[in-house]
């Protein structure tokens, strides 16, 4: 295993960062009227699974690193139930939607493995 020396190395963040670009990508085809709506905050969700990663590692504190896991949950799980909304909106078709949805779920499997792993070391 190699040694993990920045949030960089950490996979969850590598594919938090691809779940953004895959967000961005299917807001663009949203209605213009959603730019202030829908589209936001399923961006702002997204933005935030990598960003409190990040944030959470460089708190340096493992209970502080767990909390901004939970966070980074919390807004993936958003990101989720905004998708849905957009399917049932017709703004997103079936399969774009299970791809994110097969993502999410990988993200959130890394994330609860991570915090399981730092629960260790409290």
């Amino acid at each position: 295993m190699e040694k993990i020396n920045s949030y960089h190395d950490l996979e969850v963040w590598q594919k938090a960062m691809e779940l953004v670009t895959d967000i961005y990508k299917v807001t663009r085809t949203f209605l213009k009227e959603e730019i202030y709506g829908l589209t936001s905050q399923l961006r702002r969700a997204a933005v935030s699974v990598p960003a409190n990663i990040a944030e959470g590692w460089g708190r340096g504190m493992t209970g502080e690193y767990i909390q901004f896991l939970r966070i980074a949950r919390g807004s993936l799980l958003e990101v989720e139930t905004l998708m849905t909304i957009s399917h049932n909106l017709k703004y997103v078709n079936t399969q774009e939607l299970k791809s994110i949805l097969e993502r999410i779920r990988e993200i959130n499997k890394m994330i609860n493995a991570l915090i399981k792993s730092l629960l260790k070391y409290r």
